[in-house]
């Protein structure tokens, strides 16, 4: 073998490999979870630490769970759009509070508005993990069954709002017939 061409194989492959990775978008990570009932979870309540939040709360209405955390920079960057989303009333939002201190965590929806109608405190990340949590933010579209339809890594926008989330919030609220 030529022994020019070895070097110019392993040349071509890196560009074959880089040109792969540019059009990699992370937020597009495909999630083993979707299609499948949120997993099994009961958490003390962010705000109230005697109640509870779990995945059957979840269940009944088509619902929208936000993974936050009051030391997220991406957090704050979203936090105005679910506060408008929950201001319409059309759409339920719960907070799974990820690795955060509490009381920071409270603070932090008392300055900025709180959009959730609950939110669990992940102290340790556990339930997170179980939701194959990359990082915060993450959001999640769950149907009326509980099952996890849609998984969005990173902060949503007004866009993603518009073209993808009320589109598939407004066919699964539809009744099957």
């Amino acid at each position: 073998m030529n022994r020019y061409l070895i070097p110019l194989v392993i040349f071509i492959g890196l560009v074959v490999l880089f040109r792969i990775g540019l059009n990699y978008d992370p937020r597009r990570v495909p999630s083993p979870l979707v299609d499948k009932p949120v997993p099994t979870f009961s958490l003390p309540d962010l705000k109230n630490p005697s109640g509870t939040l779990g995945s059957e709360d979840l269940r009944g209405q088509v619902t929208l769970l936000n993974v936050w955390a009051s030391w997220c920079v991406a957090c704050r960057v979203e936090h105005p759009l679910l506060m408008e989303l929950a201001k319409k009333g059309n759409t339920r939002i719960y907070g799974l509070n990820y690795k955060d201190d509490r009381e920071e965590a409270i603070r932090w929806l008392d300055k900025f508005g709180d959009p959730y109608i609950q939110s669990a405190f992940d102290q340790n990340g556990k339930v997170g993990i179980d939701l194959g949590v990359y990082g915060v933010p993450e959001t999640f579209v769950l149907d009326r069954d509980g099952v996890i339809r849609y998984k969005f890594i990173g902060p949503i926008t007004a866009q993603l709002i518009q073209d993808t989330l009320l589109p598939l919030l407004e066919r699964l609220e539809k009744p099957e017939i």
